[in-house]
């Protein structure tokens, strides 16, 4: 059980290097004017998800292998709490994937303001997620 957890807390903290910084280059595509600027930053962002996609997979997957195959936190709040989390940092993960898409089409409709906040939500689940892994307030 201690190498799915050593290996699920690899996968996790990989895949949040990418969560945290998809949205910063977000940011300068929604600012950047140069075409060729342009151009590096959105190979750069496509790389980044191509890379990132299957850091979350594999930690879900060992997160799921943690709590229905070793029972960890099964029956219990705050592990039903931090897999709305979990949910929430996939349907981040995807939303990702909709603004990468409309970066690539030239159609995103939204500033550099927007992506700087978008930018916070995976710090408050990050942030949320662990205190209830750690403090288990319930």
């Amino acid at each position: 059980m201690l190498w799915v957890k050593a290996f699920h807390i690899l996968f996790v903290v990989s895949w949040f290097a990418g969560l945290f910084y998809l949205p910063r280059i977000y940011v300068n595509l929604a600012q950047s004017e140069d075409p060729a600027t342009r151009a590096t930053l959105l190979g750069m962002a496509e790389r980044l998800y191509r890379f990132m996609t299957p850091l979350g997979v594999l930690a879900l997957v060992l997160g799921a292998i943690l709590w229905l195959g070793y029972g960890i936190g099964q029956g219990q709040g705050w592990m039903h709490a931090k897999l709305a989390g979990v949910l929430g940092l996939a349907v981040f993960h995807l939303a990702c994937r909709r603004h990468l898409q409309a970066f690539a089409a030239e159609a995103n409709r939204h500033g550099h303001r927007y992506f700087r906040w978008f930018n916070e939500i995976p710090v408050l689940l990050l942030l949320l997620i662990l205190i209830l892994v750690v403090v288990k307030p319930f």
